[in-house]
């Protein structure tokens, strides 16, 4: 067979195979038998064993896996995946429609209604109608490429073979285990002697993350999409985005639906309480989303998630167990978390061992005492709690459980500061776990993302006297490395790489690493945007500190304390040293005029002669400086059509000027006035 005729007849047999897996797959049609289906699958895997050049990342091939990932690169979100929020409350999804019709200010908006599958998030891109990547979803800024382990999930197309698709686009799904292929799977290793696994969520996310795809193959996973995404799509509703993804022959759960009003939502809340029980795979709750996006963008919204959508969750299952001890440990910021440890149980699927008691005030609201027979239940929390104690099981001459006053692992007398619940071990430079915390935050992948250094090497580290501090990180030789247990040269040279590559983290990462009490990654961004470098933020009055966008005295306060810390000083100026990011990185501009040098911008909403990324360069080619928050300092927002609400109230409330897209147009041709 010449070339061009295998190519063809390969082209040709991707075409009805894959025609073939869409019918099974997605309506439960069979056009041919069993073997009739095996013969051309094997004659096409023939075919491209035979003329490997013409073998295609969408061929139905790629279906049975075989490609072996030593390391899942980790890649940036083109759009971040925000989490949800989320309620177990009828009264606060009330409140929920209330603020989107008040945001809104009109009542005619449609909900699209979907149960909320219990497992992994994947983003999986489209080019020219082929699948390019797959990502997980990670901390929601960053995710692991999974393309190869994605492409053996059937129900996911390796090609869309419609007319007139976009050239570039994102689809958001679900990936799960099946019911029924889960329970096939525990009783095959429970035959083999091997531990059941514990329920099918960690068992999708498990497979999703093995190395090799062949066995991410046979275990069967399954996809559900929920969302499209493209700079250059022409829906106008999230219903019309899902028909289109139908169309194209992805796999979308029929039990979809839209609610006029939120009644038509409660009714579709209680239609599935019950019914959600005979689907094939786990769920746990409703998602309810304003289907309109120019809606959706005039809600916007908030640092972690949407304000046009929320996920309702049911009631969580309950069970009895014995409370047999309580230990406590210490975090990072040295707060004292108790935990219970209980009966082997089985909740939900997973056979649950201990309970967070979150502080004091739970254990004694409770009223807990060891030998009780106590409730536990999930609530959304990965950590099971308690609800409550069975007093008529309770034993004779048992004493209710007195919280510790000496820290667990270093003896210091503990601490509660006037009006917080925790308490505190105020050792923060002597206490073991503090010290190794606040390391193990600085390496972990949102912060330093130093891959390569994990908890164990940590310990061994400390141990040895070798780190005490972040800074001691980049002190490290060669030979302190290979002396520790379980290293050989080329670990060695990895851990220090690794090390090494930190220092190019950005400014708003160190910041996050820096373990501020308080300054979470969200607040960091705030923070590095608002300040530029380090020095200014050091600095700055609690005055300036709150006038940042979401920093409240609380936050400020503990900033300032950190600052005035001699070793924290100390600590600043050895990672300076070491050579680690201080600043936010200007980006290089072309500098066209000075005409707005000295004025500073919010930009928000869209604009009939740019794209809003367009417009930020224009303001600094300008001479000007783009904000991400609006504050008392800020000079201008320049505000488009479909901004929110809340900005503009904040900008009057501030005196902040407000200037349209021509106010614009005419500083930037007028140095800096508005004609």
């Amino acid at each position: 067979m010449k070339q061009q005729e295998a190519r063809s007849r390969i082209e040709v047999l991707i075409d009805q195979i894959s025609h073939y897996n869409d019918l099974y797959y997605q309506q439960d049609i069979s056009e041919i038998s069993d073997q009739q289906f095996d013969a051309l699958l094997e004659e096409l895997t023939q075919l491209e064993k035979d003329y490997p050049q013409f073998k295609f990342d969408y061929s139905p091939t790629q279906r049975v896996g075989g490609t072996v990932t030593k390391n899942f690169a980790n890649v940036t979100h083109k759009y971040p995946m925000l989490s949800l929020g989320n309620t177990y409350s009828v009264d606060e999804l009330r409140e929920f429609d209330a603020r989107v019709k008040k945001l809104l200010g009109h009542q005619n908006y449609l909900y699209f209604c979907e149960l909320k599958f219990d497992g992994v998030a994947l983003s999986i891109t489209f080019q020219n109608g082929v699948l390019t990547q797959a990502v997980t979803r990670g901390d929601g800024s960053r995710g692991d490429d999974i393309t190869a382990n994605a492409r053996t999930i059937k129900t996911i197309p390796l090609k869309i073979r419609q007319p007139e698709l976009p050239g570039l686009f994102e689809v958001r799904g679900e990936v799960f285990m099946p019911n029924h292929v889960f329970h096939q799977l525990n009783k095959d290793r429970e035959a083999a002697g091997e531990p059941p696994l514990a329920n099918p969520r960690n068992t999708a996310s498990g497979t999703l993350k093995m190395q090799d795809s062949k066995v991410v193959a046979q275990r069967k996973l399954d996809c559900y999409v929920y969302s499209l995404m493209g700079d250059s799509l022409s829906y106008t509703t999230h219903s019309q985005a899902i028909s289109a993804l139908e169309k194209w022959g992805f796999n979308v759960s029929k039990t979809y639906g839209m609610c006029s009003n939120i009644e038509e939502v409660m009714d579709y809340i209680d239609h599935w309480e019950v019914l959600r029980f005979d689907l094939p795979m786990e769920t746990d709750g409703i998602v309810i989303k304003v289907d309109n996006f120019a809606d959706q963008q005039t809600l916007g919204f908030t640092a972690k998630s949407p304000r046009w959508a929320i996920a309702y969750k049911y009631k969580s299952e309950n069970v009895p167990t014995v409370l047999k001890k309580i230990s406590y440990q210490v975090g990072r910021t040295g707060a004292i978390t108790p935990v219970a440890h209980l009966e082997p149980v089985l909740l939900a699927g997973t056979t649950v061992k201990r309970a967070s008691l979150h502080n004091a005030n739970e254990i004694e609201r409770l009223g807990l005492r060891i030998t009780d027979t106590v409730f536990i239940e999930k609530g959304g929390e990965i950590i099971p709690k308690i609800t409550g104690v069975d007093l008529q099981k309770r034993k004779a001459g048992s004493r209710p459980v007195s919280f510790i006053t000496e820290c667990p692992e270093c003896g210091t007398t503990l601490l509660r500061q006037e009006g917080e619940a925790i308490h505190y071990c105020p050792n923060l430079k002597g206490c073991p776990p503090q010290i190794k915390g606040r390391i193990q935050h600085f390496i972990h992948r949102s912060t330093m993302d130093i891959d390569s250094l994990g908890g164990r090497t940590i310990e061994l580290l400390f141990d040895e006297g070798l780190v005490k501090t972040p800074a001691d990180l980049y002190r490290l030789t060669y030979e302190d490395v290979f002396k520790l247990d379980g290293f050989k040269d080329l670990s060695t040279r990895n851990l220090l790489e690794g090390i090494e590559n930190s220092k190019k983290a950005s400014f708003e990462k160190v910041l996050f690493a820096l373990g501020i009490r308080f300054v979470g990654r969200t607040v960091a961004e705030k923070l590095s945007a608002h300040f530029i470098n380090i020095d200014n933020l050091a600095a700055a009055t609690h005055e300036e500190l709150v006038q940042t966008p979401e920093i409240g005295d609380r936050i400020a306060s503990s900033i300032q304390l950190f600052f005035q810390d001699p070793d924290n000083r100390q600590l600043l100026s050895e990672l300076k040293e070491a050579g680690l990011t201080f600043e936010v990185k200007q980006e290089a501009v072309n500098l066209v005029s000075g005409h707005l040098s000295g004025k500073s911008f919010v930009v928000s909403g869209i604009f009939e002669s740019f794209e809003r990324e367009e417009l930020k360069n224009t303001i600094k080619q300008h001479g000007g400086k783009v904000l991400s928050g609006i504050s008392g300092k800020l000079d201008y927002l320049l505000a488009g059509d479909n901004m929110g609400p809340a900005k503009l109230k904040k900008a009057e409330s501030l005196g902040v000027s407000i200037i349209s897209e021509q106010d614009f147009i005419s500083m930037i041709k007028s140095n800096g006035s508005i004609l």
